[in-house]
């Protein structure tokens, strides 16, 4: 059973920033390729981005510029550095990974039948 676990969300002013951080238990993390995702109040939850097992990243159109996403293998980490926050950025954030090993990166590679608990990324002033 894959398990996700993600952290880092805390209340934060529009303009700041945080770095999430997702860990993986049943399957080796480093191998897969890992998407983030998010879901704000009443909103339907949507891809992020995706980095590959080679570092490769993909960013959705709508955070191009202000998200970044890496990996540590030493630490067996995936994160998400969240830049110039805005309040519509306010969600709970997801990770998961992808059901083959290697590169495949897009979201419909991407397991959705299992999900961690998220981590609160609350935008306000």
């Amino acid at each position: 059973q894959w398990q996700f676990v993600e952290s880092g969300g805390n209340l934060v002013q529009p303009g700041g920033s945080l770095r999430l951080s997702c860990a993986a238990s049943g399957f080796c993390l480093d191998s897969h390729a890992i998407g983030w995702f998010c879901q704000g109040p009443g909103k339907v939850r949507e891809g992020v981005s995706c980095i590959s097992s080679s570092h490769n990243t993909y960013h959705a159109n709508s955070v191009k510029g202000r998200f970044t996403t890496s990996r540590s293998s030493a630490k067996g980490t995936v994160y998400l550095h969240l830049d110039n926050l805005k309040p519509e950025g306010s969600a709970v954030y997801f990770c998961t990974a992808a059901r083959q090993l290697g590169e495949l990166c897009a979201i419909r590679d991407l397991r959705t039948d299992s999900w961690g608990q998220g981590t609160q990324v609350t935008v306000s002033s």
